[in-house]
């Protein structure tokens, strides 16, 4: 079904000061009536409405003004903080509004000129952040009213305006838990022309200071005249004397008309492309590298297999006791290792005498060749020496 668009509003004019915060509610009542008749009378009331707001031409809104609406059978809210920059030149904004039920549209515009104010800006500006409170709940007149005078009763200023309300949604902010008495939160910025009171000082006393970086609530003697409606959060506050900022001034460029320059028709490449030789590519890529390798190869070649000295020639400028005990040391390694690979060899001959001292004769090992070695016990006693054979003693002489 194809959406019908009303235009039949005229456009209404409203007239915001800058640096002042402006509020315009979208109010379904005010365009139930450009939809067409409902089947029963009380389905008015329960048709779901949304809004869409951006500025003419353009697909958005300006910077500086914010909307919300939370469910579609509620009021929409435009709200921002206009600055002196926007002021001589009105302001249009597209308003159109979506009947959910019968897709029915109807559009309006808002033309908002921004008007200047005496001794703008307020000199001193403090932001609060309220924590029991949503923006759209903050942006009722009455609430407001309520919280400008609570500052206004601590503050004591001669003049006090609202400046601006933000979401801590919008300054990074979480979106609260499904409670019902949970709120995302809110900042509220007031200017006044007056100094800040010693009440709004008392959060930067050191020990304040201190119960803030331990996450503790600071100790306020004017939060009880807030914390019947207002549960604000001290920690967060903001307070800044513009009288004594330093502006910070950057040279912008200045703005083109946003047509390009005509630099005259365009040429493009031609479709026939010339062939291209990769002979040098190849080699650049291949033939230089292995011709490189090669050249490293046949070096340590060279030097691995033509510059051997040889073992001969070693020994020739080794002294000979350095070769008898190289010589000697490999033979008793050798017989080591024999002996470890088969343990049921004899002992070594190093370990038994060779021969009779007097008559010459050799003597059999102290215990035959199919001898258990592994049995063996590793401390011999005269019970277990069966198997030895007794070594003739020399007789004296006299005997």
């Amino acid at each position: 079904m194809n959406a019908k668009i009303i235009t039949s509003h005229a456009d209404r004019n409203v007239y915001p000061s800058a640096g002042v915060l402006f509020v315009h509610v979208l109010e379904r009542e005010y365009f139930k009536g450009e939809f067409p008749p409902y089947p029963k009378a009380g389905d008015s009331s329960n048709d779901p409405i949304t809004f869409n707001t951006n500025l003419k031409g353009y697909p958005d809104r300006p910077g500086w003004l914010r909307y919300i609406q939370r469910t579609p059978h509620s009021d929409g809210v435009l709200y921002g903080s206009p600055a002196s920059e926007h002021m001589g030149k009105p302001t249009i904004i597209e308003i159109t509004a979506y009947n959910k039920r019968t897709f029915e549209t109807a559009r309006h515009n808002l033309v908002i000129n921004i008007m200047s104010i005496e001794e703008f800006p307020l000199p001193y500006q403090a932001e609060f952040f309220i924590k029991n409170m949503n923006v759209e709940e903050m942006l009722a007149s009455e609430v407001l009213g309520d919280f400008l005078g609570a500052v206004k009763n601590v503050w004591q200023p001669e003049r006090l305006n609202a400046i601006n309300i933000t979401s801590a949604l919008d300054r990074g902010g979480r979106v609260p838990l499904p409670i019902n008495d949970l709120k995302e939160g809110v900042y509220v910025m007031v200017g006044a022309d007056v100094q800040f009171s010693s009440c709004l000082r008392e959060v930067e006393t050191p020990q304040n200071q201190l119960r803030c970086s331990q996450e503790m609530e600071p100790v306020i003697s004017c939060d009880k005249k807030f914390r019947a409606q207002f549960h604000i959060d001290w920690c967060k506050i903001s307070l800044v004397d513009i009288t004594k900022v330093v502006p910070v001034h950057s040279n912008r460029p200045d703005a083109g008309t946003g047509v390009l320059p005509d630099i005259g028709e365009y040429n493009p490449p031609s479709e026939s492309l010339k062939n291209r030789d990769y002979f040098a590519d190849f080699l650049i890529t291949l033939a230089v590298p292995s011709a490189v390798a090669m050249v490293l190869f046949i070096i340590l070649a060279y030097s691995m297999c033509c510059r051997r000295e040889g073992v001969q020639k070693r020994n020739m400028q080794t002294p000979d006791i350095q070769l008898v005990h190289h010589s000697s040391i490999q033979k008793s390694t050798k017989e080591l290792r024999s002996m470890s690979k088969n343990r049921e060899i004899s002992w070594p001959l190093s370990t038994l005498p060779v021969f009779h001292p007097v008559s010459g004769e050799v003597v059999p090992p102290i215990h035959p060749d199919n001898y258990e070695t592994t049995s063996m016990p590793l401390m011999q006693t005269q019970t277990n020496l069966q198997n030895q054979i007794q070594i003739p003693q020399q007789q004296s002489s006299g005997k």
